[in-house]
C-alpha cells in the first residue's frame, strides 16, 4: 500500500509542478490554473509562515512521510531537489533548489498574466472592430 502510496504522490505532485507550469497554455485550463498557482503561493506563503519554512508544501511534506515510513533516509527537503538527485542523479544546494521552484512558479504567474492581458487587448480590439 505505501508503495502505491509513493507512486501516487510522485505522478500527481509531478503533474501538479508541470500544471503550474504550462496550464496557462489551454483556454479550458486557464481557470484551473489560476487556481493552482494561488493554492500553490497560498502554502508557499501562508501555510509556510505557519510551519516556519517559506515554500512549504503539504504534498511534499506527506510524500515525504510515506517514503520515511518505507525506511527512505537521506532525501532534500525540496521535492523538486528530490527529482533532480533520484532521477537526474545530479545534486545541488538548498539554494538552487528553491531558486529552481521559485522560478518555475514565477513563469507560471507571468505567463498567465501575459495571455490574460493579450486575450482582453484581443478582445478589446474584436469589439472595436464590430463597432466601426
Amino acid at each position: 500500500m505505501l508503495n502505491q502510496l509513493d507512486l501516487f504522490f510522485t505522478l500527481f505532485h509531478s503533474a501538479f509542478v508541470i500544471f503550474v507550469l504550462i496550464g496557462w497554455i489551454s483556454k479550458t485550463t486557464r481557470k484551473a490554473h489560476a487556481l493552482a498557482l494561488l493554492l500553490t503561493f497560498t502554502a508557499w506563503m501562508l501555510l509556510g509562515l505557519y510551519k516556519g519554512v517559506i515554500g512549504y508544501c503539504p504534498l511534499t511534506d506527506w510524500h515525504w512521510d510515506v517514503k520515511r515510513a518505507l525506511g527512505e533516509t537521506g532525501m532534500s527537503s525540496s521535492f523538486i531537489g528530490y527529482m533532480i538527485e533520484h532521477y537526474l542523479d545530479l545534486k545541488f544546494t538548498k539554494i538552487v533548489y528553491n531558486v529552481i521552484a521559485a522560478a518555475g512558479l514565477a513563469f507560471g504567474v507571468v505567463m498567465a498574466i501575459l495571455v490574460q492581458i493579450k486575450f482582453k487587448t484581443r478582445k478589446s480590439n474584436i469589439l472595436i472592430s464590430v463597432k466601426n
